[in-house]
């Protein structure tokens, strides 16, 4: 059950409004690693996950926690596009430069398709989806989709923060940015405490399955050889990665039949 409070959990009111910062805004949104993302991810973790309720509490209340982001989010859009143009004729553009430039910056999705307000799309108007979404029911595995994406979206944040003066927008940016410090602290942790139980390879029960002599080769594939310098370095599981040189071919050529003639797949 969901339950919406009218407040926000923290201040998401510009100084003044701004359609390029709104534009901007909607990657923190709609965009790969925007909060749609988060919000979607870890909710669905959290009710898929049938273990520990020390994780899927954790997951739940992050998951509810982003729905107010989004909310916040969407909320400094809507204040950012108020009064924002949406038509002018090529006379007035002519006449105003500067009413030009701010049109063309513009998301048309927001005036053609939002009325002004905001949209679960990216600035260049690519429609979030669900492919963004992880949620494996390995919770190793979730865990660590969930700092990478705490951490390309606190990257995003801080680089939004640089590209407005509005002491408004940095402050809602503020606040995220402290969140999203927290989101990835706990979740390493979690992670740490995973692995310590299931180990650190994901799914961690297969050495009686896989090939062992090719786990810890680092294979030279490239034209430097700078990965050569983890020779001898011990990995995360305690053994040693060995390095080739010059990696094996062991495959052999491939020799498959050829298709039925009515499919006419010429093969020469």
């Amino acid at each position: 059950m969901f339950k919406h409070t009218r407040k926000l959990q923290y201040n998401a009111k510009p100084d003044r409004p701004d359609p390029l910062m709104a534009r901007r805004l909607q990657e923190a949104l709609g965009g790969q690693w925007g909060e749609t993302t988060g919000m979607m991810s870890y909710l669905s973790q959290g009710w898929s996950s049938t273990g520990d309720e020390k994780y899927k509490d954790l997951l739940l209340d992050t998951g509810t926690e982003e729905i107010g982001h989004v909310e916040m989010i969407s909320t400094m859009i809507a204040y950012l596009l108020e009064g924002a143009p949406f038509q002018a004729t090529p006379e007035e553009l002519k006449k105003d430069p500067s009413l030009a430039a701010l049109m063309s910056g513009m998301d048309p999705e927001h005036a053609l398709v939002h009325g002004l307000t905001a949209g679960l799309n990216n600035p260049n108007g690519a429609a979030w989806n669900a492919g963004y979404v992880t949620s494996s029911g390995n919770l190793v595995a979730d865990m660590r989709f969930n700092v990478v994406r705490e951490s390309q979206a606190r990257l995003q944040v801080s680089r939004l923060y640089y590209m407005t003066e509005d002491k408004g927008v940095r402050d809602m940016l503020k606040f995220l940015l402290a969140r999203e410090t927290q989101h990835q602290l706990q979740f390493m942790k979690a992670q740490e405490e995973l692995e310590e139980k299931y180990g650190v390879i994901v799914p961690g029960d297969m050495k009686d399955i896989e090939h062992q002599e090719f786990t810890h080769v680092l294979m030279n594939f490239s034209d430097g050889d700078g990965s050569r310098q983890f020779e001898g370095q011990v990995a995360k599981d305690g053994e040693k990665f060995t390095y080739q040189e010059e990696p094996e071919a062991m495959g052999g050529i491939p020799e498959t039949k050829p298709a039925d003639k009515r499919l006419h797949n010429d093969q020469g």
